[in-house]
């Protein structure tokens, strides 16, 4: 049986400054992907979108996100599951500003069809010293049942291997990666997008905010780093079908059918982390075969 979703990255521009009108766009935009995509099973918002933050001809006051910030379960995450239970959908709705106590985290979550929040995830790695939210503490994947496992980043987790890796390497087969960046930097981006599919060999969905300053140019890729879309620099849904076998029979036979590095992770794997899990206990090397090594050699001794 093949594990096939259709995904929708929405490349979408917040009400600046107003979370609530924000929240009535958004809702707006998941019924109208859900009436004119009904084959789409899974739909991936930018970073901080539903916060309402603006771009610079709008600039937020100093303390906007302790204004916006909300606990899990809250508000927000009560009307996204409400929404996700309506139109029958996974939803990723970008991320919102957390309150835990007297900390306040850039967090994402997956809501299910059911209306049920299946995943948190606190970004890991906050863009110091721009963002003055706290860094979580864990990697994080749900599983969409009959499809395969998904990992959650934000932005400029990309900038990190290790995030990317250590979830492929917990069983990730796509990372989805909402972003909000409205500077320069966005081709860097595109970049590491490329190469952290291409080195943990994943899908990587990353979804930017739209028609706001230096904004845009969502991408999505495959796990041998093709392009499989990407936005220009306004609003747009960037709308495509994943094939999650394609990352078995890349992660089996090697990208390009070359580069088997799961595998050479496991039974040889270089001195640095995550080696103090051991690589060869991941759940990436669960379903792998054995390297196949040229007739004449074997596996290199430890």
């Amino acid at each position: 049986m093949s594990r096939i979703i259709g995904v929708t990255a929405a490349q979408v521009a917040p009400v600046a400054n107003d979370p609530a009108a924000t929240r009535a766009k958004f809702a707006g935009e998941v019924r109208t992907m859900a009436a004119a995509f009904p084959a789409v099973d899974l739909l991936v918002f930018p970073e901080l979108y539903l916060t309402g933050l603006g771009s610079f001809e709008s600039l937020a006051p100093a303390d906007y996100f302790d204004q916006v910030a909300e606990p899990i379960p809250g508000p927000i995450t009560d009307e996204v599951c409400r929404i996700a239970a309506e139109v029958g959908k996974w939803i990723v709705p970008g991320t919102i500003i957390e309150r835990d106590g007297d900390k306040l985290y850039n967090t994402a979550v997956a809501v299910s069809p059911a209306g049920e929040v299946v995943a948190r995830y606190r970004k890991l790695f906050p863009w110091m010293p721009h963002e003055s939210c706290a860094p979580g503490q864990e990697h994080v994947t749900f599983d969409i049942p009959g499809v395969g496992r998904f990992g959650l980043a934000i932005c400029y987790d990309g900038w990190v291997p290790e995030i990317a890796r250590t979830l492929g390497w917990m069983g990730a087969e796509v990372i989805l990666q909402p972003t909000y960046t409205r500077t320069s930097d966005r081709p860097q981006e595109l970049v590491l997008a490329r190469a952290n599919a291409i080195a943990n060999q994943v899908y990587v969905v990353n979804p930017n905010v739209g028609r706001l300053f230096g904004t845009g140019r969502s991408i999505i890729v495959d796990p041998e780093g093709r392009v499989l879309a990407e936005g220009r620099d306004g609003e747009e849904y960037l709308t495509v079908y994943l094939d999650l076998d394609l990352v078995t029979t890349v992660r089996e036979h090697g990208t390009a059918g070359l580069n088997p590095l799961w595998k050479q992770l496991r039974d040889a794997p270089p001195p640095f982390p995550p080696a103090v899990y051991g690589y060869s206990a991941g759940e990436v090397m669960r379903d792998l075969g054995p390297m196949r090594w040229p007739e004449g050699t074997g596996a290199p001794s430890a």
